[in-house]
């Protein structure tokens, strides 16, 4: 950015998307998805694999198994998938450009963060290890996954604060709108496909330059 503005209170807390927000995990899925389509010998576009970012893992299992005829059961494909993204954490993180040095100007500052991902615990895991956070919330933790504000929503609740006065980093059109309708101001960084414009929503082309001031001149804006 910067973002104008006079200085802010801080935000009550920063609610993180992890795939494609954190850690460049998106190619792991989508080499996953294209390897699966393969083995039952069925096309996959790079819009069936757009369409299924940032998307809760039980959909995206339904997708996959209708696009490429599958046998396997949707738990059976979220298996397959998030056992090969997981295996791809543990051996290397590639941080997205900024992101961990944001999180740790946010420790010092004393903001509670917490992580809101679709991905499953154990997939999450050497994330949350590497990093920390004060609240996490993953895809098997939920009911309803992203767009839905279920995620966003039982994040500020285990951070004993109101959403409305959280932010939210998200890099996905499906995690904004989950955000957004949670009621967080939300800081989209597109990553894999495109994040459209809408009220309470700040766009924004990499994490590297952003600060804990930009964040709290957001939180600080209101309803808009």
């Amino acid at each position: 950015m910067p973002i104008s503005g006079d200085e802010a209170q801080l935000p009550a807390a920063v609610l993180w998307d992890m795939d494609g927000t954190i850690v460049d995990t998106e190619p792991l899925w989508i080499n996953g998805e294209y390897e699966l389509a393969a083995q039952h010998d069925a096309v996959w576009t790079e819009e069936d694999a757009l369409t299924l970012v940032g998307s809760d893992l039980r959909e995206a299992a339904v997708y996959i198994k209708r696009r490429i005829g599958s046998d396997m059961a949707p738990e059976e494909i979220t298996d397959w998938l998030g056992g090969r993204v997981a295996a791809g954490l543990r051996e290397k993180q590639d941080w997205r450009p900024g992101a961990v040095e944001l999180i740790t100007a946010l420790r010092e500052a004393g903001v509670p963060q917490a992580l809101v991902t679709m991905s499953y615990a154990y997939i999450a895991e050497p994330v949350v290890e590497a990093l920390g956070f004060d609240a996490v919330v993953t895809g098997d933790s939920v009911t309803h996954g992203k767009p839905h504000p279920e995620p966003y929503l039982t994040a500020a609740r285990l951070l004993g604060v109101e959403a409305a006065d959280c932010v939210a980093i998200e890099d996905s059109r499906t995690g904004a709108a989950s955000a957004n309708a949670a009621g967080c101001h939300v800081v989209a960084v597109p990553h894999a496909g495109n994040v459209p414009e809408a009220p309470r929503r700040t766009i924004v082309t990499s994490l590297t330059h952003l600060s804990v001031a930009d964040l709290a001149r957001l939180a600080d804006r209101g309803p808009e």
